[in-house]
């Protein structure tokens, strides 16, 4: 299609298959601001339909691999898939981390798949904001499964990646420290649990670790106790038990309403956090100014405390 900023252009565009527009639409999400905004308000009225995946877990565990071979099995059954590989990292400092999706370009050229990177770039509520929104939109198109592909386990990738519907955790055999992997929230999130790697020595150990700590967590007689599945995502090995694992899951909290628990959880999350940013936006656009000047000055000179000169600055915007 033509070159066009139009929001409305570019969504019909993508819901007619145009992968250019979709990529349009995209990066007006991860810049943000009002376009980022009017795609939000497109999409959601025609989103809901979609079934998200996270995968995440440290640098190296292979989740790209795995993320490839498991749209591998996708198309092996038709269906469509998107994916979503989320890089937290600057787009400039990021190159390496970029690089290693290039496994995934295998299946850059079939229509029924869509990779993209996304960073956080100018997006005012980083990527926390912009991945379900991009979610959405990719929901909102058509794409009825999506994998989100987080970096590491910092804050940001296990925010990410519990944010799905099914989160899947990758781990190597010999992962190395439970109680640091516990503290980044794996345990926390962890829907079903991937030992990748599975050719290594050391899966039973890591397998009775998990089981280990599993037991430990006092999960309820009657809640999901999330599988352990060993793969080789190199070969495929394991990748059908793994989607027959994440499909149980999906399974077992339609049944028990789970899903609809945690769908609705995220949205008032959402949108606690999309005030917050407009809050602070606005924070940012009065902290300007004389009066700013007089005030912060003031504070500076211990003629008035913060407190009052804040509150002053405030008095347009609370009410």
């Amino acid at each position: 299609m033509a070159r066009t900023s139009d929001p409305n252009e570019l969504f019909s565009a993508a819901v007619a298959g145009d992968r250019g527009a979709t990529a349009r639409l995209l990066s007006l999400i991860e810049r943000g601001g009002e376009p980022g905004r009017a795609v939000g308000r497109i999409a959601y009225p025609r989103s809901g339909q979609a079934y998200t995946v996270g995968m995440t877990g440290a640098p190296g565990a292979g989740k790209s691999t795995l993320t490839s071979a498991t749209i591998g099995h996708l198309r092996s059954m038709d269906l469509e898939v998107a994916v979503l590989a989320i890089d937290p990292s600057s787009p400039f400092t990021g190159g390496a981390i970029l690089g290693d999706r290039v496994r995934m370009q295998d299946h850059a050229t079939d229509p029924g798949v869509f990779i993209r990177s996304m960073a956080t770039r100018g997006h005012l509520g980083g990527l926390s904001l912009a991945t379900p929104e991009a979610v959405r939109l990719l929901d909102a198109i058509g794409r009825r499964w999506i994998l989100v592909e987080t970096v590491g386990v910092g804050q940001v990738e296990v925010e990410i990646a519990g944010k799905a519907d099914t989160t899947v955790v990758v781990v190597n055999p010999g992962w190395g420290d439970s109680v640091q992997a516990n503290k980044a929230g794996l345990m926390e999130i962890a829907d079903v649990f991937v030992i990748n790697k599975a050719d290594r020595k050391g899966v039973e150990e890591t397998r009775r670790d998990l089981e280990q700590m599993l037991d430990l967590s006092d999960l309820p007689r009657d809640a999901w106790r999330p599988p352990i599945v060993p793969t080789i995502a190199s070969t495929g090995e394991g990748v059908v038990a793994l989607w027959d694992a994440v499909v149980a899951h999906r399974a077992h909290a339609e049944s028990t309403e789970q899903l609809a628990q945690r769908r609705a959880f995220r949205s008032r999350e959402e949108l606690r956090e999309i005030v917050a940013n407009r809050l602070r936006e606005r924070a940012r656009e009065i902290c300007t100014g004389d009066r700013w000047d007089e005030l912060t000055s003031a504070v500076v000179a211990h003629t008035t405390d913060p407190w009052s000169a804040a509150d002053e600055m405030l008095a347009g915007i609370v009410a």
